[in-house]
């Protein structure tokens, strides 16, 4: 039996995780357990929220917090390595691109432990964000790299690494998103907070290079106020997001009778706003991918993207607050759109990672 630490960190990491740990969990062969590092504690991880997604309370919670990234990612590296120390599994399975992520990996490898990488390879080339040091970091002492796009594989190869160590799975998000579709589509959220499906525009921010800069985040601002003149804005504000307009003086500039400033959503309930939006506008990396699986328009303000077939064969365009406006304008007029037939975004990536992770296992044997 074959021992396996599935490590998350942060909310997001459960989304994705939750279909590979369910269908880890129907092999006889292995036995996962869930790592909480607590790099994001949130009273919302309710039995429900583990329920909906059909997974179990973590094995263990770390309780791993820190202020700052250096602090965050030692606090981690610590609690894990002692949780380590206890009792070593076979493989230390880790995922995305939080601290988490990368200090989970960094113990794991201290220990001689093999690490496995899911959404593994993806690049934006912009070292100066925390995200792409992770990602890269990660990569380079991982024993096996799970891809969900040839590009990312790709980079992985022109970093040098070793084409074995790499299989390309497919998106995992898809899988997620595909599993609990009935229950997002069930949601009506656009219904429940007074919106009509199609008629309006999703925002999310968060990224610091647009909310923690005050004349980034005030273009934003007038061009969220621009486009309100002749669409409805949803705008579920991220707590960072909210503090830093009210810092700036900018929350009255975003009060407009088109601009709907909620609190942030869980998962089900966001990804119901999105599937009934007609344009989302957003600094996040998931929902670039999700909408172009939709069929959502896309407009990511950002100069680049570590998920760029989004833009080659998804719904994603880069805009910046300036071209905003017109580019906004431009999607709704222009309405929905197929959605994207991009390969291995299937709903089977979980189903390819069992199957990689039970070939290498064997090979090890």
């Amino acid at each position: 039996m074959i021992d396996a630490h599935i490590v998350v960190g942060a909310r997001p990491n459960f989304m994705k995780v939750a279909p590979l740990f369910r269908a880890l969990s129907l092999e006889k062969w292995i036995k996962p357990a869930l790592i909480h590092t607590g790099q994001h504690y949130s009273e919302n991880m309710s039995d429900a929220f583990f329920s909906d997604l059909g997974l179990p309370p973590p094995a263990y919670n770390l309780g791993a917090r820190g202020e700052t990234h250096a602090r965050q990612t030692a606090a981690i590296m610590v609690a894990y390595e002692d949780l380590l120390l206890a009792g070593k599994p076979d493989w230390v399975i880790v995922v995305g691109d939080v601290n988490s992520t990368l200090a989970a990996a960094l113990a794991a490898k201290k220990l001689n432990l093999p690490v496995a990488h899911l959404e593994a390879g993806l690049r934006n080339f912009d070292r100066t964000l925390p995200e792409e040091i992770n990602r890269i970091v990660t990569d380079s002492i991982s024993d096996l790299l799970w891809t969900p796009s040839a590009d990312a594989s790709d980079n992985l190869q022109r970093e040098g690494v070793d084409p074995s160590k790499i299989d390309l799975v497919g998106n995992i998000m898809i899988d997620s998103y595909l599993m609990l579709s009935d229950t997002i589509s069930r949601a009506s959220t656009a219904k429940r907070i007074g919106v009509t499906e199609r008629q309006y525009v999703v925002v999310t921010l968060h990224r610091p290079a647009n909310v923690d800069d005050p004349i980034m985040l005030t273009r934003i601002a007038d061009a969220l106020r621009q486009l309100a003149a002749s669409a409805t804005i949803v705008f579920p504000v991220h707590p960072r997001t909210r503090a830093n307009l009210e810092t700036a003086g900018l929350i009255g500039r975003l009060q407009h009778p088109n601009i709907r400033l909620v609190e942030p959503m869980g998962y089900v309930a966001f990804m119901s706003l999105v599937q009934g939006s007609a344009l989302v506008i957003t600094d996040s990396g998931g929902i670039q991918e999700e909408t172009s699986y939709i069929g959502i328009p896309c407009l990511t303000l950002r100069t680049n993207t570590e998920r760029p077939i989004t833009i080659t064969l998804g719904t994603n365009q880069l805009v910046m607050p300036e071209t905003l406006l017109e580019a906004a304008t431009a999607a709704i007029s222009a309405g929905p759109r197929c959605p994207s037939n991009i390969p291995l975004w299937d709903g089977h990536t979980a189903s390819r990672v069992v199957a990689s992770l039970a070939r290498h296992c064997q090979a090890k044997a």
